[in-house]
């Protein structure tokens, strides 16, 4: 049985109503509260989908700015939509995955000293969302916008040599795609299908399979690709339209975003079975939960917002303000201080990246970057000053 969240939110932290009396201040203000507030300096890398760039940020005493842009694609008169970001374990490398290619998307690879690519392999359909695991393997969700949905694929790179070793075939659309903290399961969303898949990532194959649909969740047989096909369409037209997963820190939940019904589930994943909902705001898009297993943070896509839950009560600690529309990804930091949140915007509107402090719930910095802000990496933390 499943338990609905109460949406309450904890005295000291920013209401929604605070936040608009207050935008301006925030906004004018984000440096230096900033500076204040950081002992450290904190590095993320956020791919500008529109710009073909990745910007690599820097947060700390002196507040945020960009330090970096490096360019990235395939061709440089077009655009071909760097989309997601992945850093690998040991922080050496980064990826990105180009999501336009002829026929199939990229993944670009670089060195995180210098910035340089070292090298490049095809992937699937639109590549978008992907993690990596200590022994060196790139999960990659490719999620397929080509013609009517189908069936896509969850392909796995091998990092050392830059060969794809296996193209598993998931559901329509799979995205949000996250590995458990000893990189044993691979979980993806797919939004078409109304699934969350499990994949074995020792043996590379589906394991288990989870029917998402508002109201009739259920395990499904590990071979069926077509969940939506076989169950026929919902009567009354309600859709969860999964777009994330995430892995608790101690492997028992998966959070799971429900874009189209404003909910996040927690699902356990011995039961494999839904046991919690969190209401949510319109579009609830990303997700992350901090490294002490404490918070959740998810990106409210329709409302220019990013939400703040506790995890032990399920309350909704704080509804935070976004710099510009279309909230986008969420990376936290090691010590679960800050999250760093990317920011699409609209039209021309440049890209930003928004720091949020999770112990006052409140935006304390913002930065501009290339249009599109999107897939959204957590690099290192260090001492402040020392580079």
């Amino acid at each position: 049985m499943t338990r609905p969240v109460r949406a309450r939110r904890w005295p000291g932290f920013l209401t929604h109503s605070t936040l608009h009396l207050g935008a301006a201040f925030l906004v004018g203000m984000a440096t230096p509260l900033g500076a204040q507030e950081s002992a450290s300096d904190y590095y993320v890398y956020v791919a500008a989908e529109s710009e073909d760039e990745v910007a690599v940020i820097r947060y700390g005493p002196e507040g945020a700015s960009v330090v970096e842009n490096v360019t990235v694609g395939l061709f440089p008169t077009e655009i071909d939509g760097a989309h997601g970001i992945a850093v690998t374990p040991d922080g050496s490398r980064w990826a990105v995955s180009i999501a336009h290619g002829l026929p199939y998307g990229q993944i670009q690879v670089y060195e995180v000293d210098t910035n340089r690519r070292v090298g490049s392999v095809d992937a699937g359909l639109f590549p978008a969302t992907m993690q990596a695991t200590p022994g060196d393997l790139l999960f990659v969700a490719n999620f397929n916008l080509h013609g009517d949905p189908e069936p896509s694929s969850i392909s796995v790179i091998d990092l050392g040599s830059l060969v794809e070793i296996a193209q598993i075939t998931t559901c329509a659309m799979p995205h949000g795609s996250r590995l458990n903290a000893s990189a044993t399961r691979h979980y993806s969303a797919c939004m078409m299908d109304e699934q969350v898949v499990e994949i074995d990532a020792r043996t590379l194959l589906v394991s288990r399979r989870l029917f998402v649909r508002p109201g009739h969740e259920k395990a499904l047989p590990a071979d069926l690709t077509d969940a939506v096909g076989s169950e026929g369409p919902s009567p009354d037209g309600t859709r969860c339209g999964p777009t994330w997963t995430q892995v608790s820190p101690d492997e028992t939940r998966l959070y799971v975003a429900c874009n189209k019904n404003r909910e996040v589930l927690e699902i356990d994943l011995e039961r494999w079975s839904v046991v919690r909902r969190f209401p949510t705001g319109a579009g609830p898009y990303n997700l992350e939960v901090s490294p002490d297993g404490h918070l959740l943070v998810v990106t409210f896509k329709g409302d220019q917002a990013t939400g703040i839950f506790d995890l032990q009560s399920g309350d909704l600690r704080a509804t935070v303000e976004n710099t510009r529309r279309l909230p986008h990804g969420v990376a936290i930091s090691p010590d679960s201080r800050y999250a760093f949140v990317s920011v699409e915007g609209v039209g021309g509107e440049p890209g930003t990246v928004d720091v949020i402090d999770l112990v006052t719930g409140s935006r304390v910095a913002s930065v501009e970057l290339g249009k599109q802000a999107g897939g959204i990496g957590f690099w290192k933390q260090e001492a402040a000053g020392s580079i």
